[in-house]
């Protein structure tokens, strides 16, 4: 009975999100409200802890906003100003087919933009790029969620291996060096997939069937293996912190040169996911490709010094901070919002320097801002109704009939029945963790001690247990109801989050089954 319980945090969503099909702001207030009522009545939290946990809901969903605005505002700037029209004709000049656009836009800026930034930011600057492209809303939004999930087991600089893991006994560098090695080493049989996957849900869904991806197969593999294997070497050789960043950049060269002279590529272009009112603009803008890309420069290398050089990161993470601390004087309740520090910042600054760069009126700055406020009303509500759950969940350790929290009383009931195979099972109780937190770094600081515990306790090599954790941490990424209903806003489908989760949980499922595979060749056979 207490299983069910914790589990009314994942049943209720996909009960009203994927099957019976309601839009966010109403399926997932009908989920905070059991999981709430739930919580307070048979998990026995207090009113204060509940009602505290809901205000930290309320303030993440704020921080969330803020990126969100950031994300809608640069690219309106921008097509305000008319380098959307040069991007876009910077593109067609590499390749008009958009299964190749799905590679460099979505999987590989969005992976850069990842190891810069991560917090759930490339699918909401990706899937707006790609609208802008011509790509249909809904396959815009897909797309940018599967795509933002090989990179996230690093993270925005690692983060998910450092605080993600940093309550692993004996955790240190060499441990986190250790980790990044055996995580990559793994990804090289799941995460090489992911550009043909791509290739598969895009043809699929939005195209004539698999029959228009399979001429992708040798291009889509050799990138994938290009990104796995640029990931381990770079891991062997730096670490865990700029694997996401340097693998992104290694791969995005070799795809746009191969792109470009159509190597392993098909003559024919593809072009069956782009919206029908949309043209192609045949005019030559006037624009340079360097100042129409110079705004998404300016976001990626603010990101890297704000989180690499010591000075400004201390600066950025200190000099406005909106960190609301033991809020209604819960202790441990507490929601961050760095001001400087927060990806909607350096996107909203971005924005505005768009426009003096590009030599345009402030005006299109401000009507930028007016069209993205319009589009976030609806996304707002069911922001608030999926985070304030999310906390009340993630807070249900504190309680008066001494249960361990939901997500713990999860994790412990599924070891204790499936340690025999649980190498199989770890990639989808950091899925589990991923989908409810939104949080590669949350679902790992939650699981990774039960992971390591149970490893030990069946005689697994930990850190293979502690990787497949990561991995299946990153591929929750794609179906994470705060994610899908964020890039969902940003692409103008807000209400369409569960059409969307039904079209990622085929790949977020598949790559767990991957990561468990490899992970048990590496324990039997390496």
């Amino acid at each position: 009975m207490l299983l069910l319980i914790a589990l009314s945090a994942i049943i209720a969503p996909f009960l009203f999100l994927v099957i019976m099909r309601m839009p966010a702001a109403k399926g997932m207030a009908l989920s905070s409200l059991i999981v709430i009522l739930l919580a307070l009545t048979t998990w026995g939290m207090e009113g204060q802890v509940v009602l505290a946990s809901m205000f930290q809901g309320v303030h993440k969903t704020l921080t969330i906003l803020w990126i969100l605005f950031g994300a809608l505002v640069l690219l309106n700037t921008l097509r305000n100003t008319g380098a959307v029209v040069r991007i876009n004709q910077g593109f067609q000049s590499i390749s008009g087919d958009m299964r190749v656009q799905v590679i460099i836009v979505a999987f590989l800026f969005g992976s850069l933009i990842e190891g810069a930034a991560g917090f759930g930011t490339p699918a909401m600057v990706t899937g707006p790029l790609m609208l802008a492209l011509g790509f249909q809303p809904i396959a815009a939004a897909t797309i940018a969620l599967i795509a933002d999930s090989t990179a996230v087991m690093f993270g925005a600089v690692g983060t998910p291996v450092a605080v993600g893991l940093s309550n692993i006994p004996g955790a240190d560098t060499p441990f986190f060096h250790d980790i990044a090695v055996t995580v990559t080493s793994l990804d090289l049989l799941a995460g090489s997939f992911i550009p043909f996957i791509l290739m598969v849900v895009l043809t699929v869904f939005f195209g004539s069937g698999i029959k228009d991806a399979l001429p992708m197969l040798p291009w889509t593999l050799m990138i994938g293996f290009i990104y796995t294997g640029s990931a381990l070497l770079v891991a062997s050789l730096f670490g865990h912190e700029f694997v996401s960043i340097l693998a992104a950049l290694i791969t995005l060269a070799v795809a746009t040169v191969t792109a470009k002279k159509g190597f392993l590529l098909p003559k024919t272009e593809w072009k069956a996911a782009m919206r029908k009112d949309f043209v192609v603009s045949t005019e030559k803008s006037k624009m340079s490709i360097v100042t129409a890309w110079s705004p998404y420069v300016v976001v990626v290398l603010l990101l890297l010094l704000t989180r690499i050089v010591p000075a400004l990161k201390e600066f950025t993470r200190t000099a406005i901070d909106f960190t609301w601390k033991n809020i209604l004087g819960v202790e441990g309740v507490t929601s961050a919002w760095e001001f400087l520090y927060s990806p909607g910042t350096i996107l909203t600054a971005a924005a505005v320097l768009a426009f003096l760069f590009q030599r345009k009126s402030y005006q299109t700055f401000t009507n930028a801002s007016k069209e993205s406020l319009s589009t976030m009303k609806m996304t707002s509500v069911a922001l608030i109704a999926t985070l304030s759950m999310v906390q009340v969940f993630v807070n249900s350790g504190m309680n008066l009939n001494e249960l361990v929290s939901m997500p713990q009383y999860i994790a412990e009931s599924f070891a204790g029945s499936l340690g025999s195979v649980w190498i199989f099972v770890a990639p989808f109780l950091g899925e589990l963790g991923a989908f409810i937190t939104g949080s590669a770094t949350v679902s790992t600081l939650t699981f990774s001690p039960i992971q390591f515990n149970v490893a030990d306790a069946v005689g697994l090599e930990s850190n293979i247990v502690l990787a497949v954790q990561l991995i299946g941490a990153a591929a929750g990424n794609m179906i994470c109801v705060h994610n899908v209903v964020a890039a969902s806003a940003v692409v103008g489908v807000s209400g369409k989050e569960g059409e969307i989760i039904r079209k990622t949980l085929a790949p977020a499922i598949l790559y767990g089954i991957l990561a468990g595979v490899s992970g048990f060749i590496f324990l039997n056979f390496l």
